[in-house]
């Protein structure tokens, strides 16, 4: 498959979990409606009350899933990262999309058509109990998440934040820095709090020595204490 920028991108790569649940002729279905394309920092891959018609594997970059609020604050819900599945829960469920996605840096993604899924999910129950797991392990997720944005304070809250991106990016080659680079605004987003208390608070791991700062670069100098505060919130 090509890219619009002319880079061959395999399938078999892009949505792996997927294609090895297809049989010869449903991946000749999906290799000849699948299309790949690119997106800028910050460019909108759907947005809010739009209608869902295709499935979303992320191939490169990274993705926000975020929900305007009041006062036009958003509230980013998840940071998807490669070969993360997203935008097939609404279709599923009959319903516009709840949230909005744009990529958090230049991103390629891989789009299937969500009516064509839906009729090999009827053929072929392996790919419908993939889906299942899919929207069973991002529910849990979610209903732990609410409860830790709602009960936790802004201590706790944020260190999650920071603890959250440490397992879904990694650290970089020396071992501490998160391998993500937020604003201070998208960390307050994430932790659903003011970028103002995102600010005072990061100071005052600072001050702690459990991280240090250099830009949007985060250094975690005491993961353990960090995952402490996280805990007991």
């Amino acid at each position: 498959m090509v890219t619009d920028n002319g880079n061959v991108i395999s399938l078999s790569e892009s949505i792996p979990e997927i294609w090895n649940l297809l049989n010869d002729k449903e991946h000749s279905i999906i290799s000849a409606n699948a299309k790949i394309l690119t997106y800028k920092k910050n460019e909108v891959i759907y947005r809010e009350e739009e209608v869902p018609q295709e499935l979303m594997c992320l191939c490169k970059g990274k993705v926000k899933i975020y929900k305007e609020g009041v006062g036009g604050r958003s509230q980013i819900i998840r940071m998807i990262r490669p070969s993360q599945y997203f935008g097939y829960r609404a279709f599923f469920a009959d319903q516009p999309y709840v949230t909005a996605a744009s990529a958090f840096e230049p991103s390629t993604i891989c789009f299937i058509s969500m009516p064509l899924i839906e009729e090999i999910v009827f053929a072929n129950p392996k790919l419908g109990m993939f889906f299942i797991r899919e929207l069973s392990t991002d529910l849990g997720i979610a209903d732990e998440r609410v409860v830790n944005l709602t009960q936790k304070h802004i201590r706790g809250r944020l260190a999650e934040s920071l603890i959250f991106l440490i397992e879904n990016y990694g650290l970089e080659e020396d071992g501490a820095t998160i391998s993500i680079y937020l604003s201070r605004e998208d960390l307050a987003n994430l932790s659903n709090m003011t970028t103002s208390n995102a600010i005072r608070t990061l100071s005052t791991f600072v001050d702690e020595h459990i991280i240090t700062m250099d830009g949007r670069k985060i250094k975690v100098i005491d993961e353990d204490r960090l995952r402490r505060i996280s805990k007991i919130g």
